[in-house]
């Protein structure tokens, strides 16, 4: 089993999107796959209540409670974890221990931005990150093509040296599918199999996979 954290310390840069989204396009690859809500909020066992069976299925972990990180079916495939915004200290530490991936979404804004940066420092003091034994990946998300924005959150890939695995531009699509309990990948018009070809990068390096996504 492998296990993907979905994680920033800002709340609102689109974790749980990020988290419901993976986890629908690897449960349409039929791939056996839980999520994991560790937020108060709930955001992500809510979306799963109102996904309806004749979808693919995804399994529900509440790891709300700390005792219960880690208890997971046997013979998962994937975990897909949703983190709690302000995730620090021993929490943090706990879910990591967890997780071979983390995946860190933000949004093109000055707080996004200087939030992920002192996330991304806080969690280098962590041992597995500090030992190499878990994957970091960014997503910039909600980009605006040719805005103010995107070249500032394009300014501070460049300074911390690491890119981008995925630009996701910003569509009322997701908002609008999560209120049915669905994604992108639950849809296969042809203007929505251009919005999953953003996800491509970061499934081609979370996923051994060599078959045809879409």
């Amino acid at each position: 089993m492998k296990t993907i954290l979905i994680a920033n310390q800002k709340g609102g840069c689109g974790k749980t999107l990020t988290a419901i989204t993976l986890a629908s396009a690897l449960a349409h690859k039929n791939y056996k796959v839980a999520l994991a809500d560790a937020d108060n909020q709930k955001s992500a066992l809510h979306w799963l209540k109102q996904r309806g069976e004749q979808s693919p299925t995804i399994l529900s972990l509440d790891w709300r409670n700390e005792k219960s990180i880690g208890d997971a079916p046997k013979k998962l495939d994937y975990l897909i974890i949703d983190a709690p915004g302000a995730l620090s200290g021993e929490h943090a530490e706990q879910l990591i221990s967890e997780c071979h991936a983390i995946v860190t979404p933000l949004q093109p804004s000055f707080f996004d931005i200087d939030s992920t940066r002192r996330f991304l420092k806080h969690i280098q003091d962590i041992k597995r990150i500090r030992k190499g034994k878990v994957e970091i990946h960014l997503i910039a998300n909600r980009v605006k093509a040719n805005s103010s924005s995107s070249k500032n959150i394009q300014d501070f890939f460049e300074k911390i040296e690491q890119q981008p695995t995925a630009w996701i531009s910003e569509r009322s699509i997701y908002s609008q599918l999560a209120m049915q309990g669905l994604t992108i990948f639950d849809r296969n018009q042809k203007n929505i199999l251009a919005i999953q070809q953003q996800w491509q990068p970061l499934l081609d390096v979370l996923i051994d996979d060599p078959t045809d996504w879409f």
